[in-house]
């Protein structure tokens, strides 16, 4: 999450509801859904296929799900087009054989895992950068148009919206009776599922703001308005604050997605206040706040990365993602947006292992299993520098951007498969798939060959 005050951005602050906002359900788009047949391709028998918690479990970026080599694309359909790459692309849920997502072209998606067929698509006045939640009749999400939107996962109808006054750039969470998200400097807001707002805390600075609530507490609440920069673990039952992350001493721009583990916090912070960049990563105590331990490194980019580090870090800034670990075992791994992953020992923070790749990683990393998957540019990752003659001697022929599979246990790479475009976010493991989206407006399902 962003911290505004390094920002532009702004706006007035605005409540209330919107009432039943009619909208157009289906504006056709222009798409192609391309199958690749492979001999011997079946439906995965590895269990129950949904993924409903953005992170996973706790955040933890982890799932028990196994997916054995080959791999092979089973669908992948390109979206609205638009000029230029998109810089979001979050994951979506998966609810029974359906995959629910919203786009940088405005559009929610609902689209049947086995074909890519597409259920229906709901319509927005804005980029929809938010990660959605699902439940048995519904689906939520917000759209930079300022709305929160709760449409029937089965119809793609609306049931009811909330106009915010903001952008709604926020990971959302179905938990008990309650559907929480976080408007752009305005205030995360919790509702029953029928539509009526029950509690606000305002949010004074945060943009892209992700939290996740565990045990009626939520990590990392935005703080109070005597500490609007803070974060905090905010009861929701007594409406008070346990402990608050103070950030007014950091360099730090930007605050990951927290995941939890055995009484501890895992998230990491980036800055740039040179170059490279400053990326820092913490295990808090989950109960009291305080740190148990923290390391510090810079970002190294590479040499074959053809955009300078500023913009490449900004970009990484609209990825809600961006920073958020995986926990396997007794391992914390981050991938930075620069070449290197690193995993760090959970309870005291030494180095475990690190792996460098030619190009700086897309995503953030998910594990299944004892595997993690991550995207990584190639020379589809461009800017304004020019290209010298080193690097045209470094790369005689065309890298394309990939998704990689490594060993969880030593980093060590696996497989990898190129893709079109870069993965934006962390990609979602469920069955015998493996979904995700890129910058170039693809949607793809990966699956097991057997």
């Amino acid at each position: 999450m962003r911290d505004t005050t390094t920002s532009s951005r702004g706006g007035q602050r605005a409540g209330g509801h919107a009432g039943a906002l009619l909208r157009r359900i289906g504006r056709f788009l222009v798409f192609s859904v391309t199958t690749i047949t492979v001999t011997a391709v079946a439906v995965g028998c590895s269990g129950k296929s949904d993924w409903l918690m953005f992170r996973g479990e706790q955040g933890r970026g982890y799932t028990r799900t196994s997916i054995q080599p080959p791999i092979a694309v089973k669908w992948k359909l390109r979206l609205q087009y638009q000029e230029g790459p998109a810089l979001t692309f979050n994951p979506p849920v998966i609810l029974d054989d359906t995959i629910y997502f919203g786009s940088d072209d405005g559009n929610f998606y609902a689209l049947d895992i086995e074909s890519g067929y597409m259920r229906w698509v709901f319509s927005t006045d804005g980029p929809i950068n938010s990660v959605p939640a699902a439940d048995d009749e519904n689906v939520y999400f917000g759209s930079n148009d300022g709305f929160f939107y709760c449409v029937n996962r089965h119809t793609g109808e609306l049931v009811w919206s909330f106009d915010t006054g903001k952008t709604v750039q926020s990971s959302i969470i179905r938990y008990k009776d309650h559907v929480i998200f976080t408007s752009d400097a305005g205030s995360s807001y919790f509702f029953d599922p029928a539509g009526v707002e029950e509690l606000e805390i305002i949010n004074y600075v945060w943009l892209r703001h992700t939290f996740q609530l565990y045990e009626d507490v939520m990590y990392f609440a935005p703080g109070p308005q005597n500490q609007p920069r803070s974060l905090g673990a905010y009861d929701i039952n007594t409406k008070s604050y346990l402990w608050l992350l103070n950030t007014y001493d950091d360099n730090a721009i930007w605050y990951s997605f927290p995941a939890l583990k055995d009484g501890l916090i895992f998230y990491g912070t980036a800055g740039f206040p040179s170059d490279p960049m400053d990326l820092t990563y913490f295990a808090l105590d989950r109960r009291t706040g305080e740190e148990v331990w923290r390391n510090y490194d810079q970002s190294d980019i590479g040499l074959r990365t053809r955009i300078p580090p500023y913009a490449l870090f900004r970009n990484n800034l609209e990825i809600l993602d961006y920073l958020a670990p995986s926990l396997w075992k007794n391992l914390v791994i981050f991938s930075s947006g620069d070449t290197t992953v690193r995993a760090f020992t959970q309870k005291s923070g030494a180095i475990a292992w690190t792996h460098s790749f030619n190009y700086p990683t897309s995503s953030s990393p998910t594990v299944a299993k004892d595997r993690v998957y991550l995207g990584v540019h190639g020379d589809n990752l461009s800017g304004d520098l020019p290209v010298s003659s080193e690097l045209d001697t470094a790369t005689p022929g065309y890298n394309p951007a990939k998704i990689v599979c490594m060993s969880a246990r030593t980093g060590r790479t696996l497989w990898e498969l190129a893709i079109e475009g870069s993965i934006l976010s962390g990609p979602v493991v469920a069955g015998s798939w493996i979904v995700f989206g890129t910058d170039q407006n693809v949607f793809y399902v990966l699956e097991e060959v057997f």
